[in-house]
C-alpha cells in the first residue's frame, strides 16, 4: 500500500517553470505527480508557440485540466471542436491543438499531462 504523506505547496513557488511563447507552464511536483498551472497569452496557439518545442504535429500530452480564466478553443485531430471557460474542466486525449479566444490570458490547472508539457521529446 502506497503511503500517502502530508504536503503542502504553492504555485507562488513553483518546481519548475516551462517558459514558451505567450506562455509559460508552472509545475508542482506533490503526492508523487506533477500538477501544472499553465498560462497562455492573448494570440497563443499551440501549433504556432509550442509544436516547434514538443516537435510533433499535434499536442501529444493527454490532460485533465480545471479551466480558471479566459477562453481556449480546443480542435481534436478528428475534429471536434469544444470552447473552454472559467470553471469548466476538460478531459482530452492526445492529439489536439489549442488556442486563446479574445483579449483575457487563459489559465488552467492540469492534473494529468504537466509532467512532458513544453518538453521536448
Amino acid at each position: 500500500m502506497m503511503r500517502h504523506e502530508t504536503e503542502h505547496k504553492s504555485f507562488g513557488a513553483p518546481d519548475e517553470t516551462r517558459q514558451f511563447p505567450r506562455g509559460k507552464a508552472e509545475i508542482l511536483s506533490i503526492g508523487e505527480s506533477q500538477i501544472g498551472r499553465m498560462t497562455f497569452e492573448p494570440g497563443w496557439r499551440w501549433s504556432n508557440d509550442v509544436k516547434p518545442i514538443a516537435g510533433t504535429d499535434s499536442c501529444e500530452a493527454p490532460h485533465f485540466q480545471y479551466h480558471v480564466s479566459g477562453q481556449l478553443a480546443i480542435r481534436m485531430d478528428d475534429g471536434t471542436e469544444i470552447i473552454a471557460q472559467p470553471g469548466d474542466i476538460t478531459s482530452l486525449p492526445s492529439g489536439h491543438d489549442a488556442w486563446v479566444i479574445g483579449e483575457e490570458p487563459v489559465v488552467v490547472v492540469d492534473w494529468y499531462g504537466a509532467s512532458n508539457y513544453a518538453q521536448a521529446d
